[in-house]
């Protein structure tokens, strides 16, 4: 079993447990609260596709340090508990994030849906089921399409699970040589290589299948939530025009550019974030939202 302490601030409590999403489906849910009593939001966390915890140390230490935090696995990643068959698709990752809302009674805009990548896609989806509402949405490299070339299809559709380890080093060579600035965060394309290494092979195909044919246009202009999205400019991955063009869309969006991968992982980041909403606060005491 992992250390989890290593993930919080000093001093930070945790608990993890397995919370049923639907029949079939459980997730590992991962609870902080932090070292004193705090009167801020907790966060509702939900990393990336097949993304390690591993990848947020630095983020959740500093977060931990003033935020109750509910750290979601979601269905695509090797510790869900799945029984039978289960869709791995954004929309039914959007549901499971509005039955562990409902689960841990996060009160009337008491609340920070906040996501990375997959994540943050997955909360753009589920802000048309949610019967809460939340203080605003922290938005890192939201997907608005998730591009997977031809020949990957092919290979995904047809190549079974139990051989994916013969793909691996193709999917590398891709991101490292088509998707990847690795020039400007090297470190991104290594924390990619862990992510591909550690997942559920079987899982994983029937997610690509599932997500490439998603996408956020349609779903934008019906989020009235205050909405923050980081983007870093040097990660091609997660398409720096996209994501302006998605905050174009939203009625309520700003943009913050971190340059790289790595900045989206940092202190900084949560700094930033911390900045927002405390503007928010300031903003409901004058009744502006």
């Amino acid at each position: 079993m992992e250390d989890l302490s290593k993930f919080c601030a000093t001093g930070a409590t945790f608990k993890e447990e397995f919370i049923p999403v639907s029949e079939n489906v459980s997730l590992k849910v991962i609870s902080f609260n932090p070292p004193q009593k705090t009167e801020n939001p907790p966060v509702v966390f939900v990393a990336g596709w097949i993304t390690l915890i591993s990848a947020w140390k630095i983020v959740l230490q500093e977060m931990t340090k003033d935020f109750p935090v509910h750290y979601i696995e979601t269905r695509e990643k090797i510790s869900s508990r799945v029984i039978g068959k289960a869709n791995y698709g954004v929309e039914e990752i959007g549901k499971d994030i509005v039955k562990l809302v409902d689960h841990f009674n996060l009160k009337e805009k008491d609340f920070i849906l906040f996501g990375s990548s997959l994540g943050a896609s997955a909360l753009l989806d589920c802000c048309r089921f949610l019967d809460r509402t939340p203080l605003c949405l922290i938005l890192i490299g939201p997907n608005a399409v998730f591009r997977v070339p031809r020949f990957g299809k092919i290979i995904v559709y047809f190549l079974p699970p139990r051989l994916f380890l013969l793909v691996k080093p193709m999917v590398k060579w891709y991101l490292k040589t088509f998707r990847l600035n690795i020039k400007s965060d090297y470190e991104q394309y290594q924390k990619y290589c862990v992510n591909i290494d550690s997942a559920d092979p079987w899982k994983l195909k029937k997610a690509i299948m599932k997500l490439w044919s998603w996408q956020a246009w349609d779903l934008l202009p019906g989020i009235k939530y205050p909405t923050v999205i980081f983007g870093a400019s040097k990660d091609s991955l997660h398409e720096p025009e996209n994501l302006k063009q998605m905050v174009s869309m939203l009625p309520n969006a700003e943009y913050i550019d971190l340059e790289t991968n790595k900045g989206t992982h940092s202190a900084a980041m949560v700094a930033a974030m911390q900045k927002y909403i405390e503007k928010l606060f300031n903003e409901k005491a004058k009744g502006q939202v």
